[in-house]
């Protein structure tokens, strides 16, 4: 049922990861007075007039490859991370003992994601046994209140083409074959649709993206986001790069690397788990400009930076007479500490496009990832604007604004409390 925009449950799928850990102690803490909402899109005063779910009332369970509870990873966890003092985990310690982690699926993570399983990884059960588990966990942890799933888990390698092809009738015969390429993001996507809970696809992975899974969702009235959130180095390429269009500079190449030393980062040293990553990172400038400049994209695995991330990009363009000019930036940010808060935003939004009857992908929550569902765009400013749009429109799709998006970009404000 649609939520009251008062309260609001969290499912997350891969619950014991840095992101996750992150975004539910944090949010734990602030509901105690321990830590301010600063990162936090939804608190502006654009986002004031919505009847969001409000962050006194977020409450988190979800699932990861080994069941538990939070309390006991948090610390070690958050270790890496470096954002919280332990004063701040040992407060919200209780409510942690009370957050249980049920079992996800394994099916279709690949040699990466399987290798982080504890003990011998149990692939024996099937695809519609998966669905069936998964969507009583579900089920279970809504107990009919409004609820919404995110899939925080690791990446999974790049989906076999022939998925993107198939219809509803198609993946159901799929799955009663127990057809090996579905991977678990699919899984977790068609049991958050069964179960009616909108669902939001943070990961690079396949999720609800496959066509199948978005006509399962428009005909159930669930709506979808996704997928891979833009929290560093996109982040600045999706503002910088239609810096160089507005002023006519050509960009003829365009270099970057990553390397960042978490779970994602062991995962990603995976070239199978590597490449979709990175699929979903080259797309953004051809976007922008209009035209693929030269150059590449590397990830590498760096185990001393732990959940911090460093991006060096170089840039080489031409100007007035063709005279070629160069830039670089370096990016150095903390994942989850960048990604946590985007989490809680897209949680409220999609549970008020729930409430407004909306359905598949929703496009104007594009702002948030690389690769935006529902919208071809991919200029952070223009994405911005429709962001606006919507918000404005009380939360219906907007027809794309003829103006000048970076015309009326407002400075961020607090809302009123």
């Amino acid at each position: 049922m649609p939520g009251t925009g008062t309260g609001l449950k969290i499912w997350i799928i891969g619950l014991r990861g840095t992101t996750a850990t992150t975004a539910t102690v944090g949010t734990l803490a602030a509901q105690r007075g321990l830590l301010p909402l600063e990162g936090l899109l939804t608190e502006t005063a654009p986002f004031g007039a919505l009847p969001l779910a409000e962050v006194q009332t977020l409450e988190f369970g979800g699932c990861d490859l080994s069941p538990g509870h939070l309390a006991g990873t948090a610390h070690a966890t958050l270790a890496a991370v470096g954002a919280f003092p332990t004063a701040v985990v040992e407060a919200v310690m209780p409510e942690l003992e009370r957050i249980s982690i049920t079992r996800g699926t394994l099916r279709g993570g690949g040699r990466a994601v399987e290798a982080l399983a504890e003990g011998e990884p149990d692939l024996s059960e099937s695809a519609r046994e998966a669905i069936d588990r998964i969507t009583s966990d579900l089920q279970g942890f809504a107990a009919g209140a409004p609820a919404v799933v995110v899939n925080l888990a690791s990446t999974e390698p790049l989906t076999d083409p022939a998925l993107a092809s198939w219809d509803l009738a198609a993946l159901e015969q799929a799955l009663d074959a127990d057809d090996s390429r579905i991977p678990a993001s699919s899984l977790y996507a068609y049991a958050a649709v069964q179960a009616r809970l909108p669902y939001i696809n943070f990961t690079p992975s396949a999720g609800a993206s496959l066509p199948a899974l978005i006509e399962l969702a428009r005909e159930t009235g669930v709506p979808l986001a996704g997928r891979d959130g833009k929290t560093g180095e996109t982040l600045v390429k999706t503002a910088l790069a239609p810096m160089f269009a507005i002023r006519a500079l050509t960009v003829e190449g365009w270099y970057g690397t990553n390397i960042l030393g978490n779970t994602d980062g062991q995962v990603l040293a995976d070239p199978e788990n590597r490449a979709s990553k990175i699929t979903s990172k080259q797309g953004v400038l051809e976007a922008c400009l209009g035209y693929s400049p030269e150059g590449d994209v590397r990830i590498d695995y760096f185990p001393p930076l732990a959940d911090h991330k460093v991006a060096w990009n170089f840039i080489q363009f031409r100007g007035w007479g063709g005279h070629r000019m160069r830039m670089q930036f370096t990016w150095e940010g903390t994942d989850a500490v960048l990604a946590a808060p985007l989490v809680l935003d897209l949680a409220r939004l999609i549970n008020f496009a729930w409430q407004r009857g909306e359905a598949g992908p929703i496009g104007a929550l594009g702002l948030f990832f690389k690769t935006p569902e529902g919208s071809p765009e991919m200029n952070l400013h223009r994405q911005y604007e429709a962001l606006l749009r919507w918000v404005e429109a009380g939360g219906q799709q907007a027809e794309p604004a003829l103006e000048d998006p970076a015309l009326r970009l407002p400075a961020p404000q607090r809302r009123a409390s």
